[in-house]
Order: C-alpha cells, then sequence, then structure tokens
C-alpha cells in the first residue's frame, strides 16, 4: 500500500510539474504578445517568421486534412444512411453531416491529424535546436527564445488551424454529397438544402472555437516538449511522440469540456 501510494503521488506530482511548465511558457507567450512589443524595449515578435509557419501549418498540411475528412464525409453520410432507412428520412443525411462536420468531426478530425503532422515537427524542430545547444547561444545573444522560436509558431498554428479546418468541414461535406448522390440517389440541392434548415451560425461558431482551443493545446504542448529536450537524438524522438499522445489526449479531454459546456450552460 505505501509503495502504490508511493507511485500515486510521484505520477500526481509530475503531472503538476508538467503543467506548471506548460502554465510558465504559456505566460511567457502572452507577455511577447501582448506586452513586450508596447514595453518601449524593442521586443516585437518578426512578422517574416510568422508567415513562414502559416504557410508551413496551412499549405503543408492541408492535403492531409482534406483527403482525411473527405472519406470522413463519406463514412459519416453511410452509416447515417443505414440508420435514417429505417425511418425513411434518408433525405436528411445532409443535415446530420453538416451539423456533425461544422460542430464536432471537422474539429475534432482535423486536430488530431494535426497534432501528428505540426505538432511533430515543432517539438522535432524545437528538441533538435536543444540538442546542439542553440537555445543556449540565442540567451547568450540576449535573444528570448520564446520570442524569438516559440512564438511565431505559436501564432501560425492558432491562425492556420480554424483555417485548415473551415476548408476540412466543407471538404467532409462534399463526401457526404458524393454518398448521397450516388448511393441514395439524392440530389445535390436536396442535399444542401436540408443540411441547411437545422444548420446555424452558432454551430459554425462552436466548431471555429474549438478548433482554436485545440490549435492552442497542440501549440502548448509540442513547444514545451520540444524545448525541454536534454538528451541527444533519442530525446528529440521521446519528445515528439509525447507529443503527439499528449496532444491527441488533451484534445478529447477538452472536446469533452467544451461540449458539456456548449450543451449545459450556451445552448441549454
Amino acid at each position: 500500500m505505501e509503495t502504490l501510494l508511493a507511485q500515486i503521488g510521484q505520477q500526481g506530482f509530475q503531472v503538476l510539474k508538467y503543467l506548471g511548465g506548460i502554465g510558465y511558457l504559456g505566460v511567457d507567450i502572452l507577455y511577447f504578445i501582448f506586452i513586450a512589443p508596447f514595453s518601449g524595449r524593442k521586443l516585437r515578435v518578426r512578422t517574416g517568421p510568422i508567415y513562414t509557419q502559416m504557410a508551413r501549418v496551412g499549405y503543408s498540411s492541408l492535403g492531409v486534412v482534406t483527403v482525411v475528412l473527405l472519406f470522413m464525409g463519406m463514412v459519416l453520410a453511410l452509416q447515417m444512411a443505414y440508420i435514417l432507412k429505417k425511418f425513411g428520412v434518408t433525405e436528411y443525411v445532409g443535415a446530420v453531416v453538416g451539423v456533425g462536420m461544422f460542430r464536432e468531426l471537422g474539429p475534432l478530425i482535423t486536430c488530431i491529424v494535426m497534432s501528428g503532422y505540426v505538432g511533430a515537427a515543432i517539438a522535432a524542430e524545437l528538441g533538435t535546436m536543444a540538442v546542439s545547444e542553440e537555445l543556449e547561444a540565442l540567451t547568450a545573444g540576449a535573444v528570448h527564445p520564446v520570442r524569438f522560436l516559440v512564438v511565431p509558431r505559436f501564432i501560425g498554428t492558432t491562425i492556420m488551424v480554424p483555417c485548415v479546418t473551415m476548408i476540412g468541414n466543407f471538404v467532409g461535406i462534399l463526401g457526404g454529397m458524393f454518398i448521397a448522390y450516388n448511393v441514395l440517389k439524392i440530389s445535390p440541392s436536396l442535399y444542401v438544402q436540408k443540411m441547411m434548415e437545422p444548420l446555424m451560425v452558432k454551430d459554425i461558431l462552436t466548431g471555429v472555437f474549438k478548433s482554436w482551443v485545440f490549435a492552442v493545446i497542440i501549440a502548448l504542448i509540442a513547444c514545451y516538449e520540444g524545448m525541454k529536450v536534454e538528451s541527444g537524438a533519442e530525446g528529440v524522438g521521446q519528445a515528439t511522440t509525447q507529443s503527439i499522445v499528449l496532444s491527441i489526449v488533451m484534445i478529447i479531454v477538452s472536446d469533452c469540456a467544451l461540449s458539456f459546456f456548449f450543451y449545459f450552460w450556451v445552448e441549454g
């Protein structure tokens, strides 16, 4: 029993320590974005690296995200058609696909894919810099690594992930339309009409807000895991793996919490 309690206490301490490190990194990011540029110390974040990260996060990941959500929309349409067919209302498959994509599946699937595509790349880059002592060199040159390396990646990720999510939502809806037209013999006009009937602006905003929260989670965890690497190539690999796993876990947990929030406090 003593050993069990000791292990529980040790794991709990490690979790608190990890959350504290994430919190400190988040505070530094907020400082260099909203306070440092106006402090008169010329700590302005450069826009060039931000545009570079936006292009990397958005353009480079757009292909894999659209392919995944295209087939996800097709699968969702097929599964819902199986259920709706029993009630004789297969024409409402567009409503299910549209609301499901904008509110839940679009943000969730997109950010899970991007946690492995973008988050892993960020963790590996920063981990390699930490191993090669580039972070120490920046500190020695009076350049804060968070301002120079982390903030552009954080801003680029949090801006582009919601944009990629919206594009993926429309692609997923097109996938559902393909199944509706070719399998269920539902015309595209009827599909769009039935999709627009229950779809509201708050459904779209809910998905956009979720994707932004997930983007913050991906950026924070990836940057933190990369910057705390101390060993060699093995440490970079471990940081990359932990970044992906923790990002996916936290995305799903936060998705559950946000769903409860929107259901009981916003819509209830």
